[in-house]
């Protein structure tokens, strides 16, 4: 087996290929180009992206060159994969801007500097806008049947919940078997790597690129990761975790997966960092809090950098002993217009990292903590006084969350 697609396996990545053993041979044969497209729905990508983008660089690693498709064009039509309900559409400036932002995220975890492997980044906009309706219905809409379309998940689970699915988002698909069409003639793009939700997709690009010039490429798909709980990969209680550290802290990531559930830190040294597997098993026989902060530093690192890696797990150190005042933990902003009246409860302004009956159940068993005091009582008031003490006041819940309320 090719090697590249022997670490994405041995990685745990691989879900499905459109036809391994040709692939594996055309790897063995050449380097070639491949891409994965993102969506630009946002000013940044979350964790939920993490596991593309670790294929992108391992692609590189074993001499590929990938190629990012950034979706000016399909964030304006929106994927319906995996969604209840048509995706709010944004105008065309935040698109832009966040095409700018998450281009500068991406090159953070891609290498840059050798052209062999650097990444080649394009917008679907500059030829997707430029479409003549009819020339497109003609020349690529023959090569789709309406029997098929309805038949991929994507399609079929809206249809079948019966909720609605427009028109427009219909034709993603055709969008983005369209975006593989016109990579293969531009770039000579043989790849499409994606998760296992796109496999629809992917698939229709395949079929389309061998229908309309006879040429012969590949689709790859990954596991779609949950964590050990069952939630989606990339969305906590408080929210996504973004990898842009304006929207989510250095800190608040290292903690992120400093925290993960115990079943999930192997599977994630393999998927999130870049250790060998030798490494990793070494790694699998020590303490499991040994593990996590491994897995912390790790994956910290290829994001913001080792120093600052370094200096989150200082900062969590420092700040999570018992006496700890909590003065370097990061920030959480409430707005307490009545602190003046003593008539704010802990119970509430806490509410936006854990519900309230789960706050009220950590209380009884003695879970949570102010300024490193038990909190025995679900009533317990947040006065001025106790805030003026530092200007802040030190949360914790149970042994792993930590952090400061700032007014």
């Amino acid at each position: 087996m090719n090697e590249f697609l022997k670490e994405f396996k041995d990685r745990g990545y691989f879900y499905q290929c459109t036809d391994e053993k040709a692939l594996s041979k055309k790897l063995n044969e050449e380097s070639i180009k491949g891409y994965i497209g993102f969506d630009c729905t946002a000013q940044s990508l979350h964790v939920g992206s993490l596991l593309q983008i670790m294929c992108l660089r391992l692609m590189q690693k074993h001499g590929h060159k990938p190629i990012v498709l950034l979706g000016g064009g399909t964030t304006r039509i929106g994927d319906p994969s995996g969604k209840d309900k048509t995706r709010k559409i944004l105008e065309e400036n935040e698109i832009e801007e966040n095409i700018k932002s998450i281009e500068k995220i991406l090159k953070k975890f891609l290498e840059t500097e050798d052209e062999k492997v650097a990444p080649v980044f394009v917008n679907n906009y500059s030829w997707l806008k430029n479409l003549n309706y009819i020339s497109f219905l003609r020349d690529i809409g023959k090569h789709f049947t309406i029997n098929k379309m309805l038949s991929f998940d994507s399609v079929r689970l809206r249809l079948e919940r019966e909720q609605s699915l427009s028109y427009m988002e219909f034709n993603y698909m055709i969008l983005q078997a369209y975006d593989f069409l016109e990579l293969n003639k531009t770039e000579n793009c043989l790849l499409q790597i994606g998760g296992s939700d796109q496999w629809g997709n992917i698939v229709n690009g395949v079929e389309l690129i061998k229908r309309y010039s006879s040429n012969e490429v590949y689709g790859l798909t990954t596991e779609l990761i949950t964590l050990a709980s069952g939630a989606k990969m990339g969305k906590t209680e408080s929210g996504a975790i973004w990898l842009d550290k304006k929207l989510f802290s250095v800190f608040d990531y290292w903690q992120f997966w400093r925290n993960v559930d115990d079943k999930d830190v192997l599977k994630f040294l393999k998927m999130f960092t870049d250790l060998n597997l030798t490494e990793i098993e070494e790694i699998s026989n020590r303490d499991i809090n040994e593990q996590k902060i491994i897995l912390a530093n790790k994956a910290t690192s290829i994001l913001h950098g080792a120093s600052e890696a370094a200096k989150a797990e200082e900062i969590a150190k420092n700040s999570f002993s018992e006496n700890s005042t909590g003065e370097n933990l990061p920030n959480t902003k409430i707005d307490i217009s009545n602190i003046g009246n003593d008539v704010v409860n802990l119970v509430s302004i806490i509410d936006k990292n854990l519900s309230k009956s789960e706050i009220r159940r950590l209380i009884k068993s003695n879970g949570i903590k102010i300024n490193n005091e038990i909190i025995s009582d679900d009533k317990f008031i947040i006065s001025n006084e106790l805030m003026k003490k530092n200007n802040f006041i030190k949360v914790s819940i149970g042994k792993k969350k930590h952090y400061k309320i700032v007014t």
